[in-house]
């Protein structure tokens, strides 16, 4: 009986062996032929004659940059025949950064990183050169610095107490498992308009567990946030389920995403020729008459300033006036638009000011809405920018002389700075959670300040130290109400407080708009049907199994723009499936038992 067990068991490793050969060979095979395709793109690509081709970009965030690098890397397009239009007097859209000693700094969000998932992110900036690290690419500088600085957060959630919460048990119960199992199952194209918690209405606990306050709050989902977005979170972030507590997933950048990201892309970009116009807003586009999508005219707004030469002050502000501008586009020309930003309409306080109630209204929706009333198939903005007491949140910007106030967070937490990744204070009525970056997080922060980063999902509730709704709070105020979670002394909350140069609220009434419930629909792909020379890149445009929300969903769209419009055979790296990697699947079955 046992030999012919070990004969059974030896004909069955020869057939696996023999299984993993042939795998081996076709994987082979497969490479070479892939190889052999890029050879003959590339040949196809260097003899191209764009003769006077042009490509308009229409918006000055990653995803337009991301295409221009595109253009110029993978289609050798003329660089001096790209242009970018951006509204604002800086590029970059969401990913910002900036400040200065005097006045401090300011993030209006952070981006958080996965070396994982972040597929065309990693490849694009692969070929981006650092502007720190002479010889290395972003990439490189990037998973370098964090491989170097990695993240495990000590302090995930904190109870009204003040007790660092043991979060190591997600604290499912058997209906909450259930129902997420049945969610991940279902096709997607069912779940038009729903929310989250219409389909955990019959388990409403969920809301109530480690699982949800941490995942709501590294990824700012609200209760009534999209099913869509919830369950493909749940697909791609598979991968990191198992250790959500910790957030070592989290690929932090050394400076801040402007400083990281941006700056060197835009760096590349000029040094390449791209033709940069800011403060110019596209306001409208046009179409040719008849079927099919054929962009044809750019209406432009530039904003021009004078200097004031009417004999008054001699620093008294510029007086700003608008020039408008036509441009049009030939046959042969493309027009790659970004049809909206999360952070639109976005605006800023001080320590002793609030943020304002926003008066503008977010100019990359607008431009959408004009544009999808033209044609049919450009999607449906009205889900996404009608309801910003929905899709509003507000953050902070802690800048300090020393670090008295960091040292005091870090003994709290037991992380140094740039290791914790968020800290939420679960029972907070703002919901608000911090992060602290490694120091310095802006390439201009003298040695002696420090900063920091917090949020607050609930702007609208009274705060539990100070007694206003948070959006109406000054910076000094969120910063009280944030030590006072900390159970600090009030005598040396006064202490820390002489420290502080300035604490900068943000107030973004459509941060979370990209989650706002939605059907298939209301989201254009990113090259619309009929389109010949027309598309569209942002968190707006729908890509099939990807997630917005990130990096990747913009440097993802602007590949596969710029492919499908240059009509480029070279392979889009895949949305990875860890949602079918039984190892995987395993981890996440076993973490939601804990």
């Amino acid at each position: 009986m046992n030999k012919k067990v070990g004969k059974i068991l030896t004909a069955a490793a020869a057939g696996a062996a023999v299984g993993v050969a042939v795998k081996k060979l076709q994987d082979g095979r497969k490479e070479k032929e892939d190889e052999r395709i890029a050879a003959i793109e590339e040949a196809v690509m260097n003899n191209r004659d764009y003769g006077d081709r042009k490509a308009y970009l229409v918006g000055g965030g990653l995803a337009t940059l991301a295409a221009a690098a595109y253009l110029i890397r993978d289609c050798r397009f003329p660089a001096n025949q790209i242009t970018v239009y951006e509204g604002m007097h800086i590029l970059g859209g969401s990913n910002d950064g900036i400040g200065t000693p005097e006045q401090g700094f300011v993030c209006r969000g952070g981006r958080m990183l996965n070396e994982e998932t972040y597929e065309n992110f990693w490849e694009l900036f692969g070929s981006i050169p650092s502007l720190r690290q002479p010889g290395h690419s972003v990439t490189e500088e990037i998973l370098e610095f964090d491989h170097a600085h990695p993240t495990c957060a000590k302090a995930r959630l904190v109870d009204k107490d003040g007790n660092i919460l043991d979060v190591k048990s997600m604290g499912f119960n058997q209906a909450d498992r259930m129902a997420l199992l049945k969610l991940l199952m279902t096709d997607e194209k069912k779940l038009d308009n729903l929310t989250i918690q219409d389909w955990f209405k019959e388990t409403p606990h969920i809301f109530e567990t480690n699982f949800w306050y941490m995942w709501q709050t590294t990824f700012a989902f609200q209760k009534y946030s999209s099913l869509f977005e919830f369950r493909r979170y749940m697909n791609r972030m598979i991968f990191e389920f198992s250790r959500i507590e910790t957030l070592e997933g989290v690929t932090r950048t050394p400076l801040n995403q402007y400083d990281s990201v941006i700056r060197p892309l835009e760096t590349y970009l000029r040094k390449a020729g791209v033709n940069f116009r800011e403060n110019c807003e596209v306001t409208d586009i046009d179409f040719t008459d008849g079927p099919g999508i054929t962009a044809k005219t750019l209406y432009l707004k530039k904003k021009v300033e004078s200097a004031d030469d009417s004999g008054g002050e001699a620093d008294a502000p510029a007086e700003t006036s608008y020039v408008t501008e036509e441009v049009q586009l030939n046959k042969s020309d493309i027009c790659i638009m970004t049809n909206a930003c999360m952070t639109d309409s976005a605006t800023l306080g001080s320590l002793y000011k609030p943020a304002p109630a926003p008066e503008k209204k977010p100019i990359s929706g607008e431009l959408w809405a004009k544009v999808a009333g033209k044609k049919p198939g450009l999607g449906n903005p009205e889900p996404f920018f009608t309801k910003p007491e929905e899709t509003n949140w507000l953050s902070f910007t802690v800048t300090c002389k020393g670090d008295d106030i960091l040292k005091t967070i870090e003994n709290f937490t037991g992380n140094v700075p740039g290791s914790g990744a968020l800290m939420t204070f679960r029972d907070s009525s703002w919901l608000m959670s911090s992060v602290v970056a490694a120091q310095p997080h802006f390439v201009n922060q003298p040695a002696d300040q420090t900063i920091f980063w917090g949020y607050g999902l609930h702007t609208e509730a009274i705060g539990d130290y100070v007694k206003k709704p948070m959006k109406d709070c000054t910076g000094q105020e969120l910063l009280n109400e944030y030590l006072h979670h900390l159970h600090i002394p009030e005598d040396r909350i006064a202490e820390l407080m002489k420290t502080v140069i300035n604490v900068i609220p943000c107030y973004m009434p459509y941060v979370d708009a990209q989650f706002e419930p939605r059907k298939m629909s209301d989201r254009p792909p990113v090259i619309p049907a009929g389109s010949t020379n027309f598309a569209m890149v942002s968190q707006f445009v729908e890509i099939p199994e990807d997630m917005v929300f990130t990096e990747e969903y913009s440097v993802r769209a602007a590949r596969i723009a710029v492919y499908g419009l240059l009509d480029v055979k070279k392979k889009i790296c895949p949305v990875t499936p860890y949602n079918r990697q039984p190892k995987i699947l395993l981890k996440a079955l076993k973490k939601s038992y804990l």
